[in-house]
């Protein structure tokens, strides 16, 4: 061999050169443990030289192509460092400079003795080669990277190390010694070693600033003895400037900040021993314990973790996948394969880690062995030298340090993945809600689509966290059981065959847990879905009094449901966990039982102590496997879920031809042009569905139009609105929309954000425009009235709004989009008739802003129809009739004709145009532009511009902004993450510092104080019986050794079964305790408390409280409190018995090692005062930021036709990426905070074992008084308390975490409370009110305590049966006026009598029970119809078919429904129309049969046949003497009240007959009346104005 050559060459000299031969000797024969000097010459002092150049010079070639390309193509930039940091890269250099100078000087000494010492000189010269290497790495690295070279901070301690090893050799072997300096040739050696150290001097120095980053932001170094003037030169100035620029600091590190202007991650910048200690945290840890962190602590994820690239990664895997399946190459995608190619990369590497990790495990015990074989030679005539003894703990010591550094690199790895698997999933998730189609998602609720994002990503991203386990359980059960053979021989395969009988039991077990889980998953869903149709119709349950009987489903579910489950669970668990506790108790049995039987050998400490040490390694895989395997199922079912719904039916992207602006030729649509076209089209909403909704459809839309579109309920005027946006599938035709559309949607949709940002809508703000829509769309008075203006928060849903108000946002929205078309689908149907004018005129005629674009409008509202430009009447999906108003007036045998005098119009008018309206802008109309851009365009033009330079302008403007119209996606990301930290709503309460005792005390009295005790004490038991069977194992040993064979085999294997046994069960006992007794109570208990305090809250937390939180805590925090919390609990006690068992085990057989627990236990407090104080806050941070995600999807979910319709899709994936980033940045750091508390807890336990051992060799050496078996007593301790003090402080933080959701569930519990439901003492008569009489006395009520009063001293009295009218404007009172009559809020002056009983007296349910109310906004619930009609189950079928016939809804539930009571009513009522919605609250307010009803805008979504039937039964008999008080937008469906009430400004106004009211000249009412339209003259009588005006603006819907 080549390698052969020198050596033959050097054996040519007479004396051979460190007597090195062919093979090299490793081990020293002559010294004790040493190496040879051949081999430390040959082999450790050249391989690491080498090494470094190889990978040294690949690095500087690497670096230097990268250079030469573009960042484009992967190449690096050169950076230019500050001054400061570029006199740290010179020193770095002159100090290499220096360190190759010594080896050179070493090199040169060296030829003195060339040829005895040929190796040296090689090696010097390697040496000098590697620093040359490390100044020109050390240059372009400083220049090039961000962090630290890794290759010279590895390469400098490695070196220094060997150099020692050689130092040793040297000294021992006389080759460095004193006598050297008598000679010239000796004084040569020692300069040589001379320089040769000061090179490594020199190298480490180097090293020491090599740790840091080259971004470092240095401070100005200042002796301690000089004068710290105010005065500094203007160079320092710049470099300090230079160096702040783009940095902060927390704990005095400088950082940079991102481009969102968060602080960066130091993860970035961190050099390999930070990575590898998770030394980069100690910062954030620091600031934890000086305050409590808050979102504005966290740093920002590196961007290969930001949703934005996770999810672009996984959907080029997944549309790969999806391509594949296209082209015919395989059946269905696969998600997994998506994830796998997406993330796995780092997760393959994380397995390697594992890998060597499992190797170095099993290196313990064989170390172990070494060391009690050490230990037992010293009762020999051959004992083993000391420097054996030490220099195996010395290797146990590195090998546990070793293993440490490599498992938790693993577990980051996975931790990442897991990361990334989750974020890339609900990112996926949400790109696909915003594309499903409606067939789709009628199959879907939402809950069970945030339920993917919520339950299903989370579980297969946390798979990834142990699933290398699922390979690497056997692997180590193998080398478990090789080392087993090895140590006792055939005898452990009797450990094999119990573990072979136990698996059995164990598959049946988890066979059964995996079916109970799947069953707990239903019942869980059911439970949520439940609870979120109660948080959305909240309002209708409290009016009506319907708590208890929704309070009763909850209860029903969760404690007959799912606790039972949960207690089957727990008892197939306590089966489990007997086998696992007892299984490595019997594999030790029979292993030691079969040994002590049929070998001759004597069973003793050397092969007891270490098979115990294999025994508990191999419980870990054992107990691992099984829960790895079952939670691998439950994902598989999860990809298949998430499979079925990324593969699920998108919306057809032909069923519409959309021409933008910027593709447009001419640049966009002038007026005249046709805008929309639809030419014989045929539409449906399922591409299933046997009968189009729409056939034969053929219109066209021109720019500038006024497009109307009218018929009656279910006829398909909003499908067809869908039919342009998209929404619907096209089966045959086309459709061609020219330019930008703006969709107003029938229910106003308002995003949880301020007014302005549900106004501006992602577009860029205008100011001058916006304040111009405000106005045109009668905004001002609200804005004044709500407390921020329009910075207000509106609430989930908008809850904070009127339903008028929630219209005219939307409305605004539209027209700020400054769109080519809109679509409106009625949006005057929600508004005061006053105000629906103001509307029309200022926004939607031909004098309005919008007066220059096509606008299609879904209406019933005649009295604006003549305005129209086209006409067009639907009947069911059929354009049955087109036409304009003057056509269709001058037909009276026209359907049209029919359908417009049917709603009130007698006669053709053309006056309507000329009313007065007022035109908003006085810019001339020009051909080719709407007014909005001649608002804009005029003002920035000089009025001597010629008109040609006008138009050119106009043209040019228009294009510039409807191209820049929408904010860039950045800028939404950033706008976001602002919001979110900046938003004014009310944010999640989130306590501070450490959880209060009381928690713990309400969560023992809860669980029970019995059950709390019979648990502590059977694990008390168990862990002293635990270590008692050691103790015996010990004894046995001590007998056994010196003896030829085992002794006293039937005594000690009777004591050791029965006390070993006797441990087991206390241990499931006390288990079992926790599970079934303690987990149950604690969880029902809790449960009930917190849910029943949230039903009898007042309506206004509910306003006040987003939906997905509540959620969020009835479902993730319950979670916590059923399962996770209570094997935190378990971990943490049984981990806290076994270290209080270490202890006194360390103390009895070593009472030195105590010593060591003093500094240990000082750095064991302060890791854990660092980690607890960090962690806590930042597990509540994560809690906090986990909302919402869950509650914008729900949003986005339920607004998906106007996110679509606006072409926002990609602002809004924008948005919910930015909550991601926002919740992954509190995430990453909870978790990895785990890896730097482990990496110093285990290095703590490991110096524990190495002070134990040391402690025994020492005590052993020096009094010979050491037995092998109390040795390996207290190594099998100690080497178990390095994993137990890390699970005892893990399983601290984590009880410490959860407990923070008993912590969250009681503040729930402790919620305010509404008045109580019953007061027996004042409970009214069962008749009462006989009258229905209601007298307002002096009345005064506000909001919130902060507020102004919103109803100032109102009194008045309504008579027992009398029919009131309730109008005013916007802000007047109106609404305030129902929430005092149900006693929603209270009273802050004044009372309220129905019947003369004071209605503050009575308990809130005998109140809500007897007035009954239809709402303007209809909540109906999913389930059966007549779940939906009557909730408390008192009536008769054959009251609710009653009911429902006078409602006018016997027709279609018996034509379409299927004629049952039991139909099924979807989410929302979804399936029905919203006419058809509020003919169902009708039904209800019937079936009462109350003395007081209650209308608010009660028949707004009702078609006018309809509604004439309606107010023809509220006339009639069945409503006889009911007092009916109608609170009315539109004057004309109360011009027919007994009386009418006028409110102003939370005051009465005016209280009077109708008549009354409109003769008198300064009247609100006759003012109002005017103002729309529906006086006709001086003259005008009630009656006519009634039989005029009766249609005004009814609303229709499909």
């Amino acid at each position: 061999m080549a390698f052969q050559a020198p050596f033959k060459a050097l054996k040519s000299h007479t004396e051979p050169i460190y007597r090195c031969s062919w093979p090299i000797q490793v081990v020293s024969r002559e010294r004790e443990l040493d190496l040879t000097q051949c081999f430390e010459h040959a082999v450790l002092l050249p391989a690491p030289l080498v090494i470094a150049i190889l990978i040294g010079t690949a690095q500087i070639f690497s670096i230097s192509r990268r250079l030469k390309k573009s960042q484009e193509q992967g190449g690096l930039v050169w950076q230019n460092r500050t001054k400061r940091n570029e006199r740290i890269s010179t020193l770095k250099l002159h100090l290499l400079s220096a360190s190759a100078v010594f080896a050179l000087v070493s090199l040169g000494l060296s030829f003195a003795h060339i040829q005895q010492h040929i190796l040296s000189t090689v090696h010097y010269a390697l040496l000098l080669l590697t620093i040359v290497t490390f100044i020109h790495l050390t240059y372009l690295n400083h220049h090039t990277s961000r962090t630290s070279s890794s290759l010279i901070l590895l390469f400098w301690p490695a070196y220094l190390l060997i150099f020692f090893v050689r130092l040793r050799t040297m000294i021992i072997t006389g080759d460095l010694s004193r006598s050297l300096t008598h000679t010239l040739p000796g004084r040569c050696i020692l300069a040589r070693e001379s320089f040769w150290f000061l090179s490594i001097v020199a190298g480490m120095i180097d090293f020491i600033f090599e740790l840091y980053s080259p971004e470092k932001r240095w401070k100005k170094f200042r002796a301690p003895w000089s004068k710290k003037g105010k005065i500094a030169l203007d160079e320092d100035e710049e470099e300090d400037e230079e160096a702040l620029n783009g940095v902060d600091a927390i704990d005095g590190v400088g950082f940079a900040k991102n481009e969102h202007g968060d602080i960066e991650s130091p993860v970035s910048t961190a050099n390999i021993y930070e990575k590898l200690t998770f030394s980069w945290l100690t910062p954030l840890l620091s600031l934890g314990t000086r305050k409590f962190l808050g979102e504005e602590d966290m740093w920002a994820l590196p961007s290969d973790d930001s949703a934005e690239s996770l999810s672009q990664r996984l959907i080029g895997s997944w549309e790969k996948q999806v391509k594949m399946v296209k082209d015919g190459k395989k059946k269905k995608p696969s998600l997994t394969f998506a994830i796998v190619k997406a993330f796995g990369s780092p997760y393959v590497l994380a397995g390697l880690f594992k890998g060597c990790y499992d190797i170095l495990n099993f290196l313990q015990p064989q170390l172990l062995r070494l060391l009690l074989s050490f230990v037992s030679s010293y009762g020999t005539d051959h004992p083993q030298p000391p420097i054996a003894g030490f220099a195996i703990s010395i290797l146990m010591f590195i090998s546990a340090n070793v293993a440490t550094a490599i498992l938790h690199q693993y577990f980051q790895r996975c931790f990442e993945t897991t990361m990334r698997i989750r974020g890339g999933l609900v990112t996926l998730i949400y790109r696909k809600s915003l594309v499903l189609s409606n067939g789709e998602k009628s199959g879907r609720t939402t809950g069970d689509i945030v339920n993917l994002q919520s339950v299903d990503a989370v579980r297969i991203g946390d798979v990834c966290q142990y699933g290398h386990i699922a390979w690497s359980g056997p692997f180590q059960i193998v080398i478990a059981f090789i080392s087993l053979y090895r140590l006792v021989g055939w005898q452990a395969f009797m450990g094999v065959a119990v573990m072979i009988i136990s698996l059995p039991a164990n598959t049946i077990l988890n066979r059964i847990n995996k079916r109970y889980q799947r069953q707990m998953m239903k019942i869980k869903d059911t439970r949520t879905r439940t609870m979120n149709e109660i948080l959305n119709n909240i309002k209708s349950i409290k009016l009506y009094g319907w708590e208890k009987s929704f309070a009763d489903k909850i209860y029903d579910i969760r404690n007959n449901q799912e606790l039972k489950m949960l207690k089957r669970i727990g008892i197939n668990f306590a089966f489990v966990n007997f086998i696992w506790q007892g299984t490595p108790f019997l594999v030790a049995f029979s292993t030691f039982a079969t040994f002590a039987f049929t070998s001759g050998k004597p069973l003793t400490s050397e092969i007891i102590f270490p098979a115990i040490s294999l025994f508990q390694l191999l419980s870990f895989p054992m107990a691992m496997f099984a829960n790895i395997i079952n939670s691998i199922i439950e994902a598989s079912v999860s990809l298949g879920r998430l499979e079925d719904f990324l593969s699920g039916e998108e919306l057809d992207p032909d069923a519409r031809t959309v021409i933008r602006p910027s593709e447009d030729p001419q640049g966009g649509p002038k007026n005249g042009d046709v805008v929309v076209s639809i030419k014989n089209g045929e539409f449906k909403w399922l591409a299933s569905a046997e009968q189009p909704t729409l056939e034969n459809i053929d219109l066209e839309v021109k720019k500038g139009e006024l497009f109307a579109i009218i018929g009656r309920v279910g006829d398909g005027k909003s499908s067809l609105l869908g039919s342009m946006l998209g929404e619907m599938t096209r089966s045959d035709g086309s459709v061609t929309i020219r330019g930008e559309i703006a969709y107003f949607s029938q229910n106003s949709w308002i995003l949880s954000a301020t007014v302005k940002d549900n106004i501006v809508f992602g577009h860029r703000f205008d100011p001058d425009f916006y304040q111009e829509v405000l106005d045109a769309c009668a905004l001002r008075q609200d804005l004044a009235v709500l407390p921020s203006g329009d910075m207000t928060e509106v609430g989930e849903k908008g809850v904070s709004l009127s339903g008028g108000q929630k219209a005219r946002i939307s409305l605004a929205r539209a027209v700020y989009a400054r769109a080519d078309i809109y679509l409106l689908d009625d949006p005057l149907a929600a508004v005061d008739s006053h105000v629906g004018r103001h509307i029309f005129d200022k926004v939607i005629g031909p004098n309005g802003l919008l007066k220059g674009k096509a606008r299609i409008l879904c209406t019933n509202a005649v009295t604006f129809l003549p305005q129209a430009d086209q006409i067009i009447m639907l009947r069911r999906g059929i354009i049955l009739e087109r036409g304009h108003y003057d056509e269709a007036m001058n037909n009276p045998s026209s359907e049209l004709y029919k359908l417009i005098t049917g709603l009130g119009k007698q006669t053709a008018k053309n006056e309507e145009g000329s009313d007065g309206s007022i035109t908003p802008t006085a810019i001339e109309e020009d051909d080719d532009e709407s007014s909005i851009n001649e608002k804009e365009e005029e003002a920035s033009i000089d009025d001597s511009a010629s008109l040609r330079k006008r138009k050119a302008y106009r043209r040019m403007s228009t294009a510039n902004m409807r191209r820049s119209s929408v904010v860039s996606i950045r800028q939404a990301k950033r706008d976001a993450i602002r919001d979110l930290r900046e938003s004014a709503k009310p944010k999640e309460h989130s306590e501070k510092g450490n959880v209060k005792r009381e928690v713990y005390r309400d969560y023992i009295s809860a669980a029970s104080k019995i059950g709390v005790a019979v648990f502590l004490l059977a694990m008390l038991a168990g862990q002293g019986l635990g270590i008692l069977s050691n103790f015996v194992l010990r004894s046995w040993a001590s007998r056994n050794t010196g003896a030829s064979d085992t002794t006293d085999v039937v005594r000690y294997l009777t004591i050791y079964g029965v006390v070993g046994l006797s441990g087991s069960i206390l241990n499931v006992v006390s288990f079992a305790t926790l599970k079934l007794v303690i987990a149950l109570n604690s969880g029902r208990k809790l449960h009930d408390r917190a849910f029943g305090s949230l039903m009898r809250s007042p309506l206004s937390f509910f306003e006040l409280t987003p939906t997905g939180r509540i959620l969020n805590l009835f479902s993730r925090d319950i979670f916590v409190i059923d399962e996770v919390l209570i094997f935190a609990l378990g971990s943490f006690f049984r981990t806290t018995t076994q270290v209080v068992g270490t202890v006194a085990v360390i103390a009895y057989g070593a009472p030195f090692v105590l010593l060591v627990f003093v500094p240990l236990g000082f750095l064991y407090r302060m890791v854990m005062r660092y980690y607890l104080a960090t962690s806590r806050e930042l597990k509540r941070l994560d809690a906090v930021s986990r909302s919402p995600i869950f509650s914008f999807f729900g949003e986005t979910l339920s607004g998906l036709p106007v996110i679509r319709g606006y072409g926002q899709k990609s602002r809004f994936i924008a948005n919910n990426e930015a909550r991601i980033d926002r919740n992954q940045a509190c995430y990453m750091p909870a978790m990895t905070i785990n890896r730097w508390l482990a990496v110093r807890l285990e290095f703590l336990g490991s110096c524990l074992m190495f002070s134990t051992a040391l402690v025994s060799v020492a005590a052993l050496i020096n009094y010979n008084s050491v037995d092998a078996g109390l040795v390996g007593l207290l190594m099998s301790y100690t080497i178990s308390v390095t994993g137990t003090l890390n699970w005892l402080v893990r399983s601290a933080s984590e009880v410490e975490q959860n407990i923070v959701s008993v912590e969250r569930v009681l503040g729930y519990a402790n919620l305010p409370s509404e008045a109580a439901d019953f007061i027996e003492d004042k409970k009214p008569s069962p008749k009462w009110p006989e009258q229905g009489s209601i007298e307002f006395d002096n009345f005064s009520m506000r909001y919130r305590p902060e507020l102004e009063l919103c109803l100032r001293d109102v009194s008045f009295k309504i008579n027992g049966g009398e029919r009131v009218g309730v109008v005013g404007r916007t802000g007047a009172g109106k609404s305030s006026l129902t929430l005092a009559l149900f006693r929603i809020l209270e009273a802050a002056g004044g009372r309220i009598l129905i019947d003369g009983i004071d209605i503050s007296t009575i308990g809130l349910h005998d109140l809500r029970s007897v007035v009954s109310i239809i709402p303007q906004d209809p909540q109906l619930f999913e389930g059966s119809l007549r779940n939906n009609i009557d909730p408390t189950n008192v009536s008769s079928d054959a009251d609710i078919w009653q009911a429902l016939g006078q409602a006018h809804l016997k027709d279609h539930i018996t034509n379409n429904m299927g004629g049952s009571l039991d139909a099924e009513i979807t989410e929302g009522g979804s399936n029905l129309s919203a006419g058809q919605r509020q003919l169902v609250c009708f039904a209800r307010a019937l079936l009462r049969k109350t003395k007081i009803l209650v209308l608010d805008e009660a028949t707004s979504s009702i078609d006018l046949e309809t509604d004439e039937a309606v107010q023809d039964i509220l006339r009639g008999p069945d409503f006889k003497g009911v007092t009916t008080i109608t609170i009315a937008h539109r004057i004309n469906t109360i011009l027919d009240s007994d009386r009418v009430l006028v409110m102003s400004e939370g005051r009465v106004a005016e209280y009077d007959t109708p008549e009354v009211l409109i003769e008198r000249d300064t009247s609100l009412f006759a003012a109002l009346v005017k103002e729309a339209g529906l006086s006709q003259g001086n003259g005008t009588s009630t009656a006519a104005s009634k039989n005029a005006s009766r249609a005004g603006s009814i609303k229709g819907k499909d």
